[in-house]
């Protein structure tokens, strides 16, 4: 059986315009055998989701530190559920209160990580995740 690697798309939306810790996140899932998209800084959702979509991936994790995260992470679940991709992670960090990480969850976005996290406890989620979904990464036909 040949296992296909975990597609992992990293993206930096809204007018956030520090990528550091988006760049060592996708270096570490890179590192961990995933595949990883980065879509580079000031995306919108709209382009979030449409490249999610052409890049078939498994996972959408998101840095933001703007503040602006209760407006951006609503709107690419809304945009994801439109596009019927319920197969797919909403995940990422930023600079997110505990009240807000709770909400966010309400809503159906994925465990959110805050400043100083060990990107092995992303890798490790993400891997999990995808094993307890058992989405289409590792399937055969």
């Amino acid at each position: 059986m040949t296992e296909q690697k975990i597609r992992v798309l990293v993206g930096k939306p809204g007018l956030d315009g520090h990528d550091r810790g988006a760049k060592v996140v996708a270096a570490a899932l890179r590192d961990a055998g995933m595949e990883v998209v980065y879509t580079g800084l000031h995306q919108t959702p709209e382009g979030i989701v449409e490249t999610a979509l052409q890049e078939d991936v498994d996972v959408i994790a998101l840095s933001i530190l703007s503040g602006a995260h209760m407006t951006l992470l609503p709107r690419v679940l809304e945009l994801m559920q439109e596009a019927e991709m319920n197969d797919v992670l909403l995940t990422g960090g930023g600079i997110i209160s505990k009240d807000d990480m709770q909400a966010l969850a309400e809503m159906g976005v994925g465990q959110l990580f805050g400043p100083g996290t060990a990107t092995g406890e992303i890798v490790e989620y993400i891997e999990n995740w995808v094993n307890d979904r058992g989405a289409k990464v590792g399937t055969t036909s």
